[in-house]
């Protein structure tokens, strides 16, 4: 029981069934046929591999119906039909059918009927029914004949012994009753079965490899109807018995293997009772040997190799079970048409060329691992070709700094190969090398550098030679040099100024940029190289910094900054005399202030009295400069002033001061003096003063006399004087126009020649008369002490 168990449980790993074993019912009596009335015990058995957890149902089935369902494993029956069970967690029982029979004659047999088993067939009358004679038919035929007198409710047995296939059939029995009546059994099919099917050998590897181990399984599987027959194994190779005969295991081990152990093995399998014993097939198991390590030998008509020899390239491994598959390599790459299986070695013919040189190989396998000969090289001899010279730089132009790799390459040749570089027909000695694959040669690059190259290569079998191959190196631009070209050493409005820029290094072209305050004025290309001018036809407003950039895509550089001071020349100054009274006194304090309305400082003022020196001062700020004089009789006369920049002295026009000895009261006689002019043109007086404020305003420009800035203007009496060109000057009429402070204020009027014609277009009045215009000033008078005559010193300028 328990082998028969184990052999379930192996038949799924062996690969031979696949499904779980169905459940079995068998029979208590073992009759499948039986009188009405009477009971048949069912027993269901599960043989599953989960068969050791306890089974907690069992279903029974009639006609394909659930018929109950029962927690032991047997069940009594008593209908006619065809019954199956199903035990927990297992598959349906095959059907057994079962007849209860209401004749008076039947005949019994076994369920199941297995090969060299011993049958019994019982024919079987009913209680109370006498039979005189009893036969036994197979297929309609006469098996047995019974004639004695067969006692009332007896059993008549027939024997079948060692069952086999002949014994298959229809079987039925008939008897004669006293009455001579002949009655007929039912009929019974008896199939005889295979207590199990004929063992087949299995071997954990029909080609194993010399010194590994082998497991022989010899499988089967006994009927589950027949759980408690024990079976035999017994080993055998070619006619030779493996171990010490039969044994229990299907298994047989053989922990070591040799070539010698190559053979035919089969098994056998055999019943205990009843005795059946059955063989396998013959399973061949050739075992293999490892192939050795390989030779490889090359074989050429001549000592060295040469283009067009033919090559034999020979691999044999000494050792190894055939088949033995030899392949060939060339530089680890196969050699496909090499490749054939063979027991004396493999050979391989190449027709050689350049490409053939290298290093070779070979492998042989019989499937128990290849292995792999040692390399032998193979120099075949190639005059070298024409060599390609190449020049790499890091960008597509080549600049001074970068690295530059010639590369010169023979793409056939046989090695060792020279390379030597030339630069204008002369050796780059230190470039020169020996090589196979290629020389290279590096060079970090100068202006020198360019020029024609070519390359040499040579293997002893004649030098060839490049073509030539032209280098220009670019020279990025150096920081370029910006001048000033004037007519002068000082540059003066309209001078015609030219700004030079050159690069003294880099590679045409270059492109120069020129820049005023770091605002781009112009720019000019110099195609061939050198420098690139820009000119200039000066204003004021081009003064300042100027710098230039030279770019030959290379990179820019830019220029130190260089100043241009634009000289303006001083414009005719303006001499303006100031005192406290409308008629100068001897002892009176007078203001004489003289200033160039432009002109690029410093500016140099001189003051003349009668065109003799009287004083000269420096204004470095731009603005007029004054000079004070403590007034003598002396002092009548005509003054002027000069102004100068270093371009040209401007002189002022001519003001004529007239000086009185008058001591007391001073305002007496001249205010009675004017009082009939003063009443008279008090209207035309504020006309001018109105006037004398807006023409400034219309022109663009300050009034001559800014009080602000004068340091006698904290005076409001100092009368002004202002010196205004001859030829447009009228005779002043003077008037009171501040009676009631007591002070005396008088108004020159004058005409002046209108510039701003868009000032005189603003009044109506004035477009009447377009060639003149009014200028007012103011002489206040002032009764203050007269102080020392001093002068101002001339680094002390006033307005």
């Amino acid at each position: 029981m328990l082998l028969w168990v184990s052999l379930l449980v192996l038949a799924p790993v062996s690969g031979q069934f696949a499904t779980e074993p169905k459940s079995v019912i068998f029979l208590h009596s073992p009759w499948t046929t039986v009188f009405q009335g009477e009971n048949v015990t069912l027993t269901c058995k599960a043989f599953h591999l989960d068969a050791s957890e306890k089974i907690k149902w069992y279903r029974w089935y009639l006609l394909e119906k659930t018929q109950s369902e029962t927690s032991g494993n047997t069940h009594e029956v008593h209908e006619s039909g065809d019954y199956r069970c199903q035990a927990q967690d297992s598959p349906l029982s095959n059907r057994v059918g079962l007849l209860f029979s209401p004749a008076n004659l039947i005949l019994q047999s076994p369920l199941d009927v297995f090969e060299k088993e011993s049958v019994i067939l019982r024919c079987r009358a009913k209680a109370n029914t006498v039979l005189k004679t009893i036969k036994l038919y197979k297929n309609g035929k006469v098996l047995e004949d019974h004639t004695v007198e067969i006692p009332v409710g007896m059993l008549t047995d027939f024997h079948i012994h060692q069952a086999s296939l002949k014994d298959n059939g229809k079987y039925h029995c008939t008897g004669v009753k006293e009455d001579n009546e002949l009655v007929s059994s039912n009929s019974v099919k008896i199939e005889v079965q295979e207590l199990f099917p004929r063992p087949v050998l299995r071997a954990s590897s029909t080609q194993p490899t010399e010194g590994g181990a082998v497991t022989l399984t010899c499988e089967t599987q006994l009927s589950p109807q027949r759980p408690d027959v024990q079976l035999q194994f017994h080993f055998f190779r070619d006619r030779r018995s493996l171990g010490s005969g039969w044994r229990s295991s299907p298994e047989f081990w053989i922990h070591t293997i040799w070539r010698e152990n190559s053979g035919s093995y089969w098994c056998q399998a055999q019943s205990m009772n009843p005795s059946v014993q059955k063989q396998s097939q013959r399973l061949q198991i050739q075992v293999k040997i490892p192939v050795s390590h390989p030779v490889l030998t090359l074989r050429a008509p001549r000592a060295q190799a040469v283009v067009g020899d033919v090559m034999e390239l020979h691999c044999e491994a000494w050792r190894g079970s055939p088949p033995i598959l030899y392949r060939f390599y060339h530089e680890d790459v196969s050699l496909e048409s090499c490749s054939s299986p063979s027991e004396r070695g493999g050979s391989c013919n190449l027709l050689l060329t350049a490409e053939h040189s290298g290093n070779y190989f070979c492998e042989a396998d019989n499937g128990q691992g290849f292995q792999r000969s040692n390399t032998v090289s193979l120099t075949v001899r190639v005059p070298v070709s024409q060599p390609v010279l190449t020049l790499s730089a890091p960008r597509a132009q080549a600049v001074v700094g970068d690295m530059m790799e010639l590369h010169c390459e023979a793409w056939r040749g046989s090695p060792p190969i020279l390379y030597r570089f030339y630069h204008e027909d002369i050796s780059l000695e230190s470039c020169s090398s020996p090589s196979g694959m290629g020389g290279s040669c590096n060079l970090l690059l100068t202006a020198e550098h360019s020029g024609n190259y070519f390359c040499e290569a040579n293997n002893g079998q004649g030098a060839q030679r490049s073509n030539t191959v032209s280098l220009t190196v670019r020279v990025p631009v150096s920081q370029p040099v910006l001048t000033l070209r004037a007519p002068r050493a000082q540059a003066v409005v309209g001078d015609m100024v030219e700004l030079h820029c050159e690069a003294q290094g880099g590679s045409p072209p270059i492109l120069y940029q020129f820049y005023h305050k770091d605002v781009a004025v112009g720019n000019r290309s110099a195609p061939l190289g050198g420098g690139a001018s820009f000119n200039l036809s000066l204003t004021t407003k081009h003064s300042g910094n100027y710098s230039c950039k030279a770019d030959n895509g290379l990179g820019v550089q830019q220029s130190e900054m260089m100043l241009l001071s634009v000289i303006v020349p001083v414009s005719r100054p303006i001499l303006t005399l100031r005192a406290p009274r409308a008629q100068a006194v001897v002892g009176d304090v007078v203001e004489l202030h003289c200033e160039a309305q432009r002109g690029s400082p410093p500016i140099l003022y001189q003051f003349y009295h009668k065109n003799v020196t009287l004083e000269s001062s420096m204004s470095h700020s731009g603005q007029g400069v004054s000079l004070n004089l403590s007034l003598t009789a002396n002092h009548s006369g005509t003054y002027s002033c000069e102004a100068d920049n270093g371009l040209g002295p401007q002189c002022s026009e001519a003001v004529t001061l007239s000086i009185t000895g008058l001591t007391g009261s001073r305002s007496g006689p001249v205010a009675t003096s004017v009082t009939g002019g003063l009443l008279s043109m008090m209207g035309l007086a504020a006309i001018a003063l109105l006037f004398y404020c807006w023409l400034p305003r219309k022109a663009g420009r300050k009034p001559t006399f800014d009080s602000s800035r004068n340091p006698s203007a904290s005076d409001p009496q100092e009368p002004t004087y202002h010196n205004v060109p001859s030829w447009i000057e009228l005779q002043p009429v003077y008037s009171n126009v501040n009676p009631n402070r007591g002070d005396v204020v008088y108004s020159d009027v004058r005409t002046v020649k209108v510039e701003n014609k868009q000032a005189a277009a603003s009044d109506p009045e004035l477009l009447k008369n377009t060639d003149s215009c009014v200028i007012y000033s103011q002489v206040k008078g002032a009764y203050t002490a007269a102080p020392k005559p001093q002068l101002l010193a001339a680094s002390t300028p006033h307005r």
